[in-house]
């Protein structure tokens, strides 16, 4: 059986993911021009791209950065966002006439940015944008584009305690992360959450509206005020990487680009902030969860569940380093174990099993005994049933998930449905566990996880 994430509306049967490799491990690159090609002594040309595709690949991709990177001169997310959207239009209109850039993501910065510059020189209040950015820009060139991803990550992390100003609240912080930092639509956030359309895109527009009129700064605090955020920065991240880890919606349930975003803004915060126990203990379970990313799918792209993955391809390098950043949580924590520590400690014993059979259930199931005690969530108990099955078998689990059933907060969460379904065949009643794997399709928002539990319930017999 395999578990669900500990923490959010969703969570994932871990496996069921896939994503394509590349020279940086966990991000697709973008789309490039194509080139000719040696094949059989002669050249070859290699198939054009399509710049329609490309344009939309690309902008899936980028578009925090690009946010990010607009809002450094804006200071107005609303308004970055609108400027992103700008730059797209343009790329949809020059892209197909004068070809893909090479750096594609780059061009759309530049792009959003100087559309950023001219906004502001033509506004009517444009006295009053001249003191917010503190500089002239009818005497100043252009801001310099970003020298390094580096540069790039320092505004996504601003944007990132911009979002989590306290002037909103946690669904707004929510909404208006998933938006900006995810890309999600409206409806797929709705769809996330079991929320009317309408309340989604109120509270997006409220939590813009709120940010430009308190004028809250585009920066990361320092002192009270960072620590005074923390919390919701992790939390943030951590919807950051969730979502990257298993999409809302959509086909691809993998979106590497999300999930090396959130650990690369971990590790900085990391940096900033060493002596934070909850931040190692989120880098740390980032680190894990992310070292899998090559075992999850068959070259197909099949998802491969957590006890059928080939271990050596799991990332061991990326293991060391979620060792590394759970002792520094436990190094710096004054007492018990954080949420994410307690977390990072559950995908430790995953990463220290070298089979699937090796696994410490026991300690497992502990650890998520601590987590439901400490920081109670239906999620959790579903989890730790999970755990409880490869303990006390299956029964023991069934009651466990059972009295869940009526939890408000997984009244629509497919994985209910499919955890029960995955109890009731191993107890052999293979008629209730197809409909409940059928019911679980059903729930789901990803049409590879769709496609897993309809597979799931057909092959149960």
């Amino acid at each position: 059986m395999d578990q669900a994430l500990p923490q959010g509306p969703r969570g994932v049967l871990d496996g069921d993911l896939r994503g394509p490799r590349n020279r940086r491990g966990l991000i697709p690159g973008p789309p490039a021009r194509a080139r000719p090609g040696v094949f059989d002594g002669g050249v070859e040309r290699q198939p054009a791209i399509d710049p329609l595709a490309a344009v939309e690949t690309v902008f899936r991709l980028e578009f925090p950065r690009v946010v990010a990177a607009v809002t450094r001169v804006v200071r107005d997310v609303g308004i970055a966002e609108e400027l992103a959207q700008d730059a797209l239009v343009a790329a949809l209109e020059q892209w197909p006439r004068d070809g893909v850039p090479d750096r594609p993501g780059a061009w759309l910065v530049t792009a959003a940015r100087r559309r950023a510059v001219d906004l502001v020189r033509r506004r009517e209040n444009y006295a009053r944008k001249l003191r917010e950015i503190g500089r002239d820009l009818a005497d100043v060139p252009p801001p310099q584009e970003p020298s390094g991803p580096d540069d790039i990550d320092d505004d996504l992390l601003r944007l990132v305690f911009m979002t989590c100003h306290p002037v909103l609240s946690a669904q707004a912080r929510t909404a208006l992360t998933l938006r900006l930092l995810g890309g999600l639509t409206t409806p797929e956030i709705a769809r996330a959450f079991l929320v009317p359309e309408a309340t989604v895109a109120q509270r997006i527009v409220r939590a813009k509206r709120t940010l430009a009129t308190r004028n809250v700064a585009f920066e990361v605090p320092y002192g009270p005020d960072r620590e005074a955020r923390l919390g919701p920065v992790l939390d943030v991240i951590y919807l950051i990487f969730n979502e990257g880890y298993a999409a809302t919606a959509g086909d691809d349930l993998l979106r590497p680009a999300l999930c090396e975003d959130a650990l690369r803004l971990a590790r900085q915060l990391a940096a900033l902030m060493p002596k934070e126990p909850e931040v190692h203990g989120l880098v740390s379970l980032l680190e894990f969860q992310a070292s899998r990313t090559a075992a999850r799918t068959a070259p197909d792209g099949t998802p491969v569940l957590l006890r059928d993955q080939n271990r050596r391809r799991w990332n061991r390098m990326l293991i060391a380093r979620g060792i590394t950043a759970l002792d520094r949580a436990g190094a710096t924590a004054p007492a018990a174990p954080g949420r994410y520590a307690l977390q990072a400690a559950i995908a430790a014993c995953h990463a220290h099993a070298y089979t699937y059979e090796d696994t410490d259930w026991a300690s497992i199931a502990t650890l998520y005994g601590l987590l439901a005690a400490r920081f109670p969530s239906p999620v959790v108990e579903l989890n730790r049933a999970v755990a409880v099955s490869m303990t006390e078998g299956p029964a023991a689990a069934l009651a466990l998930v059972d009295a869940l059933a009526d939890a408000p907060a997984l009244r629509g969460y497919h994985l209910l449905p499919s955890v029960r379904a995955d109890l009731l065949a191993r107890l052999g009643r293979t008629a209730e566990a197809r409909a409940e794997f059928t019911r679980a399709a059903g729930l789901a928002g990803n049409g590879r996880e769709r496609d897993l539990l309809l597979r799931r319930a057909g092959t149960t017999a």
